[in-house]
């Protein structure tokens, strides 16, 4: 089956005359004729009847009909898209995005994207993951930036970079001047946690429990900013992403090993979805931004080195990458 057979076949659907069909697609009756033979035989059962003079699609014909007609315009605004050039291309973009890549990287992904495609019109929300699942499944967003979730039959995950966690304590905790900590020191130290439903919180617990450590966990928050403020409040610590050291200069970010906590960010999608042009111009400037940032997982004859986003400020509790320590 060839693209010629799907563009004579809807033709024909709109015309139901060969003649007709025939002259809209420019070839000969007897062409157009052989060809929707063809395409009958490759799929086993006629898509139209002939009845004298007269052609009537079947019910095969109209199941297949409702496809090929998206389809086709599916190429066709592919095709118009391509030939436009970045400023002339239109179209809307909808991305759902969780807090920690809202604050810098999904900015600067969209800026770098409109000045490409300055006539599409994008929209950015700030969501939970389990918001972006949901309002993926309903065709809500085009696409989502996030930690791997669990992801539900009918998604599509791509892994983007690996994020390391950290421990975040205020200034006169107990912990605040060491340079790094093993995780097993945590067992039985008070923490704000992550809720139980989301992903990241399973990673903790799965790493506590492959150590034998169980800290108190007093309270337990959606939001990784709002646990860094009950840090400051509290005598407390919590376990956040490597990133938000940029954004809490009042706050100590301790690396932690053995293990360390590690989490994968990448771009999710639905796998059935037709894709816009803007989705993958949007995409490939994400991994742009990902290369130019070295945040590209690397694979490597010895397993994966992990390096990631955002350097740490230079400060007392960080002077290195604590990655390049642990090598």
């Amino acid at each position: 089956m060839e693209l010629r057979h799907l563009r004579y076949f809807a033709a024909l659907a709109e015309e139901l005359s060969f003649t007709r069909a025939a002259e809209k697609v420019h070839v000969t009756q007897s062409t157009l004729s052989h060809q929707i033979k063809q395409l009958e035989d490759e799929l086993g059962q006629p898509l139209f009847s002939r009845i004298g003079k007269r052609v009537v699609i079947t019910e095969a014909g109209e199941l297949l009909l409702a496809g090929v007609t998206r389809g086709l315009r599916e190429i066709d605004n592919g095709v118009r898209s391509l030939k436009a050039t970045p400023g002339q291309r239109q179209g809307t973009l909808k991305i759902g995005s969780t807090y920690t890549f809202n604050v810098k990287f999904v900015p600067s992904s969209v800026a770098a994207f409109l000045r490409r495609y300055p006539a599409v019109s994008v929209t950015v929300l700030e969501l939970p993951v389990d918001e972006v699942e949901e309002q993926l499944d309903q065709e809500k967003i085009d696409l989502g930036i996030a930690y791997r979730p669990a992801l539900r039959p009918g998604f599509m995950f791509e892994p983007l970079y690996i994020d390391e966690m950290v421990l975040a304590v205020g200034l006169d905790h107990p912990f605040a001047a060491r340079k790094r900590m093993r995780l097993v020191e945590l067992h039985r130290q008070e923490l704000v946690m992550q809720t139980k439903s989301s992903d990241t919180r399973h990673i903790l617990d799965s790493n506590f429990k492959s150590i034998g450590a169980e800290p108190i966990i007093v309270a337990e928050m959606n939001g990784a900013a709002p646990m860094i403020s009950l840090v400051q409040e509290l005598n407390i610590g919590a376990i956040v992403s490597k990133h938000f050291a940029k954004l809490f200069p009042n706050v100590r970010f301790i690396p932690l090993e053995s293990p360390t906590p590690l989490r994968t960010a990448g771009i999710l999608s639905k796998s059935n979805r037709p894709k816009s042009l803007a989705f993958y111009s949007f995409v490939s400037e994400i991994r742009n931004a990902i290369i130019e940032a070295n945040m590209h997982v690397r694979k490597t004859g010895h397993g994966t080195s992990v390096p990631l986003p955002f350097a740490w400020e230079s400060d007392d509790a960080i002077n290195c990458d604590p990655i390049d320590s642990f090598r």
